[in-house]
């Protein structure tokens, strides 16, 4: 999928998440985060230097499981190869599960524009073909 700079690189969301780790005791990690209209980026320090995991929007699959309690929001980004990985938000925030549902909604949207545009150009371009080929 093609897209811009611009729109590749444009910020939703900065600020911090608590990755639940994936070793024995599961630990909660607290990471910087920057979502963009691409990806979620997870750094381990506050300067974004040391960026620790970028999940492609096209790698996930949904986010699922949200949970609010009263400190916190929990919630699960699924990949596309069903790994899990959990999060939590203060509930004081803007919810992180929210915002990120909506960039994965509009992804989705501006790919399948994308696919269909593809689609109707190799069509358009068979048809050419066809017509040149029964030309005399």
């Amino acid at each position: 999928m093609k897209m811009s700079a611009s729109e590749v690189s444009r910020v939703l969301k900065e600020g911090e998440l608590e990755k639940r780790s994936d070793n024995l005791l599961q630990f909660w990690k607290r990471k910087t985060c920057v979502l963009t209209t691409d990806s979620l980026n997870l750094y381990t320090d506050q300067q974004k230097k040391n960026k620790s995991k970028e999940l492609k929007l096209q790698s996930i699959k949904k986010v699922d499981c949200v949970e609010r309690t009263g400190k916190f929001v929990y919630f699960t980004i699924v990949t596309t190869d069903n790994k899990e990985i959990d999060f939590r938000c203060s509930g004081e925030e803007n919810c992180w599960n929210a915002v990120i549902t909506m960039a994965l909604i509009d992804f989705q949207n501006r790919k399948a524009i994308q696919d269909f545009k593809t689609r109707q150009d190799t069509e358009s371009t068979t048809q050419q073909d066809i017509r040149m080929a029964r030309s005399p």
